[in-house]
């Protein structure tokens, strides 16, 4: 055989490279549009090898009808599931409920015309794709779409295709429901054909679920006569099947006490870490920044050393909660569990698509203290799912009515902020509802979510130790004598009172499982993830800012002022860095009142404070005046291409803060009112004008 010289072996390795380049199209190298946000389904004990053809998934598993969901709260995927049951038990339809990122697209041309693809999709931050959402995105939007039958927009390649469409906004972004709209105009574009209209759910206006089940009921209307489909009665027919375990006991080494997958349950945790594997991190500090006994607002410092855990200024740190004991007990006791919270259960799925949302085998107590939204607001439709399983004819009727009558419902439950437990509580109090099975509970109620947090630190100053900065919630329902009590929040608080001495902590009445399953948080622990986000200071740091955050909408600017006294510190040319803060008062909510003294010796007159205090004087002072006060600077920075800010609270300031600013803008510049809202319209979209904000 003759030999290979040097050449023949170049030439050897770029082809190659250049067929791995071909078959995995840049999987191995290509950057993802979030570097954490990918998958770690073995972890999971998913098995590897799955098709990701979405059309061999339905033929194997006799589907007529795909509801893919892009989520980010698991909102959207909680929709979805809704819908395929309801498809299912309504009108016979074989449902599948698809994760946009486990399937490829490029064959939805081939999508067979008498099956329906559904999508329901949320729209996140500013206007933004779910984390599983981006690559379908990008894919269906994009300029130069290449669908496997390789036709082109003019030729219609998705002609045969019908769906059905129904987005998750908030209108108090600018880009509301921007997805939905957007992914429907591509469809339609490439010659699909929707049925029903595009439903809009808004979150803003506190109308989601009733959007939503307005816009369901004339869809399943239209998609019935179009597919020839006969609606029958709705009777409820469970997903999952429920197994208590007579031969395992909850010491058994392979059930799960909350472990949120196979490697943690085994002690071997690793990563990489992300939205499906938590690191389970050392708190290294915790502290009060309010100085008043009746409100909380925490400063934590969770070390990811050695756990490749790496974040950026301006990023998200996801905390993985625990539901508290005392709404646990409420749960477990309503439906007569209470003796068996510590029976072992196998949870499985009934049809080959259904996906188990947590790992099993495990227990009543464990599933539901780990991984079921039990404090969440209950919806009219679950309601009315559940009047079936009522313990006498009164309870069961008073439940048809809230399921039928929506202003019925406003007035007894959605205006009560009631969870499910305490609903089926004060419907019932005499009886437990025993007759409810599990697998409706898991079926109809959220995975419980990750809650995310801006990250108060500079990567540059600590890149090992992420900053949260969270205000503990408890909030009074006027005229009723229920209190919401954040999940995350006081789950965190409990652990701040642990580490500071206190062996029993109890905030706001509530007690928590903080040494987590089989004590593996103990120590002071808490699961976590890192979010990228587009929240970012310029790369050049001479650049301006201009930071608007009050209340804990200050946390991502804690961050950047750190990192820029760093800078400053160091030599480099840091631009003017002005931040307009409030609270009510400078004595008891200033957060981080003796660290902005100290930034502000490194960076020198280049770094202005400026405090809206609203309840100092008589009259409220917010953000907002300051910045017109200063009307002049800010415009003058903006000319400069100063980077514009804010964080907080979306609904009322960071709303009024836009205003704000065109008129600032029209005023200064000697324009109408319409010209400045255009122009801030436009930094917007160069990403000079940025926003990090919640309702």
């Amino acid at each position: 055989m003759a030999q290979l010289d040097t050449l023949d072996l170049i030439v050897l390795v770029v082809l190659l490279a250049g067929s791995v380049a071909y078959f995995t199209k840049g999987t191995y190298w290509g950057i993802p549009k979030d570097p954490y946000a990918s998958s770690y389904a073995l972890a999971n004990g998913a098995k590897s090898g799955k098709t990701r053809n979405i059309l061999e998934k339905m033929e194997e598993s006799g589907k007529n009808c795909a509801i893919f969901y892009g989520s980010q709260t698991g909102t959207a995927e909680d929709y979805a599931s809704r819908l395929a049951k309801e498809g299912s038990s309504r009108f016979g339809l074989k449902t599948m409920v698809a994760d946009l990122e486990d399937y490829e697209y490029e064959n939805l041309d081939n999508f067979p015309e008498d099956k329906v693809a559904m999508f329901v999709l949320a729209t996140y931050g500013e206007g933004e794709p779910t984390d599983n959402a981006v690559d379908f995105y990008e894919f269906i939007t994009g300029d130069d779409v290449s669908f496997s039958g390789g036709g082109s927009e003019g030729e219609k390649p998705l002609s045969k295709l019908n769906f059905v469409a129904f987005g998750l906004g908030n209108n108090t972004y600018e880009h509301y429901n921007s997805m939905v709209r957007r992914v429907n105009d591509a469809l339609l574009k490439h010659g699909a054909t929707r049925i029903g209209k595009a439903g809009e759910g808004d979150d803003g206006a506190g109308t989601m679920e009733e959007d939503f089940l307005a816009w369901k009921e004339p869809m399943w209307t239209e998609l019935a006569e179009k597919m020839q489909l006969q609606e029958r009665e709705a009777v409820y027919e469970p997903v999952f099947s429920i197994t208590e375990r007579d031969d395992l006991s909850p010491e058994t080494a392979e059930v799960y006490l909350g472990e949120p997958n196979k490697n943690h349950l085994e002690g071997k945790s690793k990563g990489p870490y992300n939205s499906h594997n938590p690191y389970i991190a050392p708190i290294v500090e915790s502290r009060e920044v309010f100085t008043v006994k009746d409100r909380n607002c925490l400063h934590m410092e969770i070390d990811v050393g050695g756990s490749n855990l790496s974040y950026q200024t301006g990023d998200h740190v996801a905390v993985w909660p625990t539901n508290a004991g005392k709404e646990v007990d409420r749960f477990l006791n309503v439906l007569g569990l209470s003796e068996k919270r510590n029976t072992v259960i196998s949870v499985k799925g009934l049809d080959p698509t259904a996906r188990v949302p947590f790992p099993t085998p495990t227990t009543y107590d464990a599933a539901v203290r780990y991984h079921m939204e039990v404090c969440a607001p209950v919806s009219r439709q679950f309601v009315s799912s559940l009047a079936a399983f009522a313990p006498e004819e009164n309870s069961k009727k008073e439940m048809e009515k809230l399921g039928s009558d929506k202003d019925y419902f406003r007035e007894k439950i959605s205006s009560q902020y009631m969870n499910i437990a305490q609903v089926l509580g004060r419907i019932d109090p005499a009886n437990k509802w025993t007759k409810v099975p599990f697998s409706i509970m898991i079926e109809g109620l959220q995975k419980i979510q990750p809650r995310y947090y801006s990250i108060s630190s500079s990567s540059l100053v600590q890149k090992d130790k992420i900053s949260i900065t969270a205000v503990v919630e408890e909030i009074r329902v006027p005229g009723s004598d229920n209190i919401v009590k954040g999940v995350t929040t006081n789950y965190l608080l409990a652990l701040k009172q642990k580490q500071h001495g206190d062996p029993n902590p109890d905030p706001h009445g509530l007690t928590y499982a903080i040494t987590g399953p089989r004590n593996k948080y103990d120590g002071f622990h808490v699961p976590v993830h890192v979010r990228h986000s587009n929240f970012k200071l310029p790369s050049d740091p001479s650049k301006p800012i201009i930071m608007v955050g009050p209340g804990s909408g200050v946390a991502p600017f804690r961050g950047f002022v750190q990192e820029r006294a760093a800078q400053a510190q160091a030599g480099e040319k840091v631009g003017k860095t002005i931040l307009f803060y409030g609270c009510r008062k400078s004595s008891e909510d200033f957060l981080y009142k003796d660290e902005w003294d100290t930034f502000a010796a490194s960076l020198g007159p280049s770094f202005e404070l400026i405090t809206a205090f609203s309840r100092e004087q008589s009259q409220k002072v917010y953000v907002q005046q300051r910045l017109l006060e200063r009307a002049a600077q800010v415009n003058e920075l903006l000319l400069q291409k100063a980077n514009f800010y804010v964080c907080g609270d979306a609904s009322n300031m960071a709303r009024e803060v836009s205003v704000v600013m065109g008129q600032i803008v029209a005023e200064q510049r000697g324009l109408n009112s319409e010209k400045g809202e255009e122009i801030i319209k436009a930094m917007r979209s160069s990403n000079q004008y940025q926003e990090d904000v919640w309702s």
